[in-house]
């Protein structure tokens, strides 16, 4: 690799490293600061919300409020399994909500509840309103951070709208997770002063509610504000208004359906089962129906861009069908697992998500979308599949015999075909054929292990 910022070797023209010019630009500096400052945010938290339900309240609400959790992890890494971003991401996501996030929406909503009652001296109106107006603002708000900081400094890693849905719907389960560690734990102290216990108790009632009833209100909430930041990654960087406002709508979408979720105790007996019905459920659904589309689109995305690869010579045809089906994908790990253990599955898994990114960075460079980094990001990826292709290959020849035993080699793509044409990037240097023709893999790669 040459010289220059990434690998921290001098600058051209400066007689400095930049490692030695900006120590607080070292990845070690800010991952320790941003590990420091979630650490005192959870500690704060766990202060805070220690002291208002009591040691035995605290213990009991993080016991319940832990149950929904794994299952809503897992139904968003579910729903980012065909591109499955780095559990670094997700573990950020997390923490932000549970305790950065949380620890904002306390300290603030505290704050303004009682200012707007000592304002107005109206205490029970200054509840309504920090409910209905103050909490939705301060809350999205806070959650929407994480999306934000993740969009900026892991950009590699925020490529389109299931990205997004996935990092907001884990940052608003930490939130929610917190959240109710706090309600349950508070309800629990109410019925332990009152000798309440059973079905009758506040504790169930608390539960019902937020636990088995809406245990995705929060998540469905600031997906909102990810799909905003979603789409703004589709967007080409020359469109920066779009890019701009897009994550804002997403925001204030958020933040509306939050407001109307916290008002429908206000609108009667049964304002929070019309609430439900009428928006939280048709919501709840539309927004599936449109993660799982997307995710078609992307197997989508990976047939038709990958063949171009196939024709350079980097990748065989039998990965061509392995790749585009989630069913044959997960045959080759389990081949994998099964015949060579878990780090031949772990390879094999690197090796679908690592073509999967290949797709995708030529789809947007297609589309103009690419930045200026495409033909370096092309060459590491291709030099990851080089490095995996030994362990990979057999494995996803034997899935692609499981699930498509009809296959005729080789692989041949009509002259002119638009994906035979290879326009992007690294391929040229090492793949140069004739259109629609097979390429052998190259005699000499730099790229071999």
């Amino acid at each position: 690799m040459p010289p220059g910022p990434c690998t921290g070797a001098p600058v051209p023209g400066t007689g400095t490293a930049l490692r030695h010019a900006h120590w607080w630009q070292r990845r070690v500096v800010r991952a320790g600061a941003l590990i420091a400052l979630l650490a005192l945010s959870g500690l704060v938290i766990l202060a805070l919300v220690r002291e208002q339900t009591g040691t035995e309240g605290f213990l009991a609400g993080l016991g319940l409020a832990v149950l929904p959790v794994p299952l809503l992890i897992a139904a968003f890494r579910w729903l980012d399994r065909v591109e499955p971003g780095p559990w670094r991401n997700l573990l950020f996501s997390f923490a932000w909500g549970a305790c950065a996030a949380a620890l904002i929406a306390i300290v603030a909503n505290s704050f303004a509840t009682r200012w707007i009652a000592v304002a107005t001296a109206d205490p029970s109106s200054a509840d309504t309103l920090g409910a209905t107006v103050i909490a939705p603002v301060v809350e999205e708000s806070a959650k929407a951070a994480a999306v934000l900081l993740i969009f900026l400094f892991r950009r590699r890693d925020f490529t389109g709208i299931v990205d997004g849905v996935v990092i907001a719907g884990v940052t608003a389960t930490g939130f929610a997770f917190t959240e109710n560690i706090l309600y349950l734990g508070t309800a629990f102290g109410t019925d332990q002063l009152s000798g309440q216990s059973g079905l009758t108790s506040v504790t169930a009632a608390t539960f019902f509610v937020r636990i088995v009833m809406s245990p995705f209100a929060h998540p469905l909430f600031t997906v909102l504000t990810g799909i905003g930041f979603g789409i703004a990654a589709l967007s080409a960087e020359r469109h920066r208004l779009r890019r701009v406002l897009l994550p804002i709508a997403g925001l204030l979408l958020a933040m509306g359906m939050h407001a109307a979720w916290n008002g429908s105790s206000s609108f009667g007996p049964y304002g929070f089962f019309a609430v439900y019905a009428a928006f939280m459920v048709p919501a709840f659904g539309l927004l599936t129906w449109l993660v799982i589309w997307t995710r078609q689109r992307e197997l989508g995305t990976i047939r038709r861009e990958l063949p171009a690869y196939a024709a350079a010579g980097w990748l065989t045809p039998p990965e061509l069908l392995v790749l585009g089906s989630m069913r044959a994908r997960r045959l080759a790990r389990e081949y994998a697992g099964r015949h060579l253990g878990k780090p031949a599955a772990r390879a094999v898994a690197e090796y679908e998500a690592y073509a999967t990114s290949l797709a995708f960075l030529r789809h947007r460079g297609r589309r103009g979308r690419a930045g200026s980094d495409f033909v370096v990001r092309e060459r590491e990826l291709l030099h990851e599949l080089w490095r995996r292709k030994d362990v990979a290959r057999p494995a996803l020849a034997h899935a692609a015999a499981a699930t498509a035993p009809e296959v005729v080699p080789p692989y041949v793509l009509p002259y002119g075909h638009p994906q035979g044409q290879i326009p992007y990037g690294a391929m040229p240097p090492y793949g140069q054929v004739p259109y629609g023709g097979i390429a052998p893999y190259p005699a000499y790669n730099p790229y071999r292990s």
